[in-house]
């Protein structure tokens, strides 16, 4: 099985630049050893399993409570697959070979 979690996860009460919050998060993210990506707008994981992912969402909201965060803002999306595995990487390979090459 294939889950790709894409999601953002930021603190609201703590200004306008959380971009030291953000790298907490992010730091629990490449700790956990999952595959991941990081984009301008949130980070893609890949594990085999709903319950990683959600469990990694979890440690990621405990990371931002030790910071002191009040008030958290998250936005999930799954893309949950049977049958698959490498889903970060099959699905742009699916894209490529029908245009061509892609900026990733």
């Amino acid at each position: 099985m294939s889950v790709l979690l894409e999601f953002s996860m930021f603190p609201t009460d703590k200004g306008e630049s959380v971009s030291d919050q953000v790298s907490l998060v992010i730091a629990e993210i490449r700790g956990s050893g999952l595959p991941y990506r990081l984009t301008p707008m949130g980070t893609i994981v890949e594990t085999d399993q709903l319950g990683q992912a959600l469990e990694l969402v979890e440690r990621c909201y405990q990371v931002l409570d030790k910071a002191g965060c009040q008030r958290v803002y998250a936005s999930l999306k799954l893309d949950i697959r049977k049958g698959r595995s490498n889903g970060m990487q099959t699905k742009l390979d699916s894209i490529r070979k029908k245009i061509g090459e892609i900026t990733s």
